[in-house]
């Protein structure tokens, strides 16, 4: 017989500042070693050139990594011009070139402006999205050739910062902030060739995913920190773990008495009477964080014939 995996005691959403160069996965594994658990996870992936904000669930956290991937993210990002390259960022080869038109910041507003609201976008050949179960980017760094569906994606607000044309180095900077989905090496694309010329992403950096806010994400040298042993950066690291309620602040929330949190912990549909703030929100409403008398995490759930029933349970009271 197999050795039983013990169960993890650290529990909740750590907001990490990932630095350029690791891969998401390679952020999980070092919480992994810092925090001595192999509950890890991960809500919306940051290739190796992107900085900024990675949501990284950990223990029971890691069942709400559906909804927190969820959530509309905000970038800033760097276009350079008058190249295009294979991977639509700095760290792929030049794919396609052409000279950069006289500009001005008014006319990339203009055009950056057709780019805000509901549309289709086709994601970069060097992705991971699946096409009859194989991840796109395996068969493009094979040499097939191979292009994305399109999707469905939304721009809620689109800036643009800085256009720079002098020197060697034409550039546009600009923040945008988008739905689910939306690959912004692909907007930077797409902006470019709108402007009659070729363009790749030379920096990105997520400054926001969903409510998670750079401002409290805990910086790259103190995760290695940890996860080379540190006690003081192990410690600051569970310090900054949020707990699961606290993570689940994006969406509706009901108090459930007493009887609430018993037939939900048994997966039974909970009554009006037994779920405060129910009654404020609309049928269908999901996903809604149900919370016990006090205050901790219990499920996430969806109104449903007027009644809360659980689509998620959680280990009330789970220690951090």
């Amino acid at each position: 017989m197999g050795r039983r995996r013990r169960r993890s005691t650290v529990h909740g959403v750590l907001v990490v500042d990932k630095p350029h160069g690791p891969t998401s996965h390679d952020v999980v594994a070092r919480v992994r070693k810092a925090l001595g658990t192999r509950a890890v996870g991960h809500a919306g992936t940051l290739d190796p050139m992107a900085t900024g904000v990675l949501v990284v669930a950990v223990g029971e956290g890691t069942k709400l990594v559906r909804w927190l991937t969820a959530d509309d993210k905000t970038y800033r990002a760097t276009v350079a011009l008058g190249v295009e390259t294979d991977t639509l960022d700095a760290q792929g080869a030049p794919a396609e070139r052409a000279e950069v038109p006289a500009l001005d910041a008014a006319r990339v507003r203009g055009v950056a402006a057709g780019f805000v609201g509901a549309q289709r976008q086709r994601p970069p050949a060097f992705s991971a999205i699946k096409v009859d179960g194989q991840a796109l980017h395996e068969r493009a760094r094979r040499g097939e050739a191979v292009e994305a569906p399109e999707r469905d994606v939304t721009v809620r607000r689109l800036q643009i910062l800085d256009v720079s044309l002098d020197g060697d180095a034409p550039r546009i900077e600009l923040e945008v902030e988008a739905s689910k989905g939306f690959y912004v090496r692909s907007l930077g694309r797409d902006l470019a060739r709108a402007l009659g010329t070729r363009g790749h992403l030379s920096a990105l950096r997520r400054l926001r995913s969903g409510p998670f806010a750079s401002s409290e994400a805990v910086r790259g040298e103190t995760l290695d920190a940890a996860a080379d042993g540190d006690e003081a950066a192990r410690r600051a690291l569970r310090a900054a773990l949020l707990p699961l309620a606290d993570a689940c602040r994006g969406m509706p929330a009901v108090r459930l008495s007493e009887r609430g949190v018993e037939d939900a912990g048994h997966g039974r549909p909970v009554r009006p009477q037994d779920a405060v703030g129910l009654d404020e929100l609309a049928e269908g409403a999901e996903p809604v964080a149900m919370l016990g008398p006090g205050g901790a995490l219990v499920a996430v759930g969806r109104r449903e014939r007027g009644q809360l029933r659980v689509m998620r349970g959680v280990r009330a009271g789970a220690p951090r």
